[in-house]
């Protein structure tokens, strides 16, 4: 079910918690991606805290809003949402990428209950969002797709296959998020295959685009009504992040794409994002 309205500062304690969670969890596990999930923790606070229509006690409820993370290797923030709002118990967050585990290292709507689709190979989720908004609209249903990728995920073609398919059947069911913290696994998005500017490229494929702090809680909610208002065009909120966003160690460094916190560096993290341990 759809949650109540939060402040900024409680949506920021949230997104806090789930950095926490996220850096708590690879440390356990002794492997993961952490770099990337801090960049989307307030997209996530607020999706899984507030806005997203869910039932934890029926992951499959077909009135559900359904919710896509392209970028799957930023999965454990969403194994954090998931365990916080009740789908699966938090007992089960040290167990990633464990064989007795049921969080894989990439989201397996099979193995995991609140996953609405695999993800991973990067570039699929605009696509698969689509599938599932047309397929809602069909059904009657009343529900919105949300999908998360990255910007370094948006060099792959099959991205623009989706958005032009999308503006074509006017989905206006389908909202995007574009983490745009210009990194990805092997440096500088800019350096690398620059995509920018990307609302230009967006608004061209005819999509509803707007550009945020994805920081910003309160950017965030009133980006999301704006394109719930908009019914004949999908939309594409570009936010602007800081990968590693709030862990001094993390933040804008690239190394922590993939890596293992030490104690130590556990401890740093706590302290840095006010969680107590």
């Amino acid at each position: 079910m759809k949650q109540n309205e939060f402040s900024v500062e409680e949506l920021i304690r949230i997104a806090n918690s789930l950095r926490y969670d996220v850096v708590k969890m690879i440390h356990q596990c002794g492997d993961g991606h952490p770099g990337p999930c801090m960049s989307i923790a307030e997209i996530m606070a607020f999706l899984f805290f507030e806005e997203l229509r869910l039932d934890p006690n029926n992951p499959q409820w077909d009135g559900r809003d359904r919710f896509i993370l392209s970028k799957g290797h930023a999965c454990p923030i969403l194994y954090a949402c998931l365990a916080r709002r009740g789908f699966f118990s938090t007992d089960e967050l040290p167990k990633l990428r464990t064989l007795e585990g049921i969080l894989q290292g990439h989201p397996d709507m099979n193995k995991t209950p609140g996953v609405d689709t695999v993800s991973g190979s990067l570039g699929n989720g605009v696509a698969i969002g689509l599938g599932m908004a047309l397929g809602c609209r069909l059904q009657g249903l009343d529900s919105n797709v949300f999908v998360i990728v990255g910007d370094g995920e948006q060099q792959e073609g099959v991205i623009w296959e989706g958005a032009m398919s999308a503006a074509q059947y006017k989905a206006g069911n389908l909202i995007v998020f574009a983490d745009c913290n210009n990194h990805q696994s092997g440096g500088k998005v800019t350096e690398l295959s620059s995509l920018y500017p990307l609302a230009a490229k967006w608004s061209a494929f005819h999509w509803h685009v707007q550009s945020i702090d994805g920081h910003d809680p309160n950017a965030i909610r009133q980006a999301v009504k704006n394109a719930k208002a908009e019914k004949e065009k999908p939309s594409l909120i570009e936010c602007a992040t800081v990968k590693g966003k709030n862990i001094p160690y993390m933040e804008n460094n690239n190394a922590w794409h993939k890596r293992v916190p030490t104690p130590e560096e556990v401890s740093i993290a706590a302290k840095a994002l006010g969680v107590e341990i």
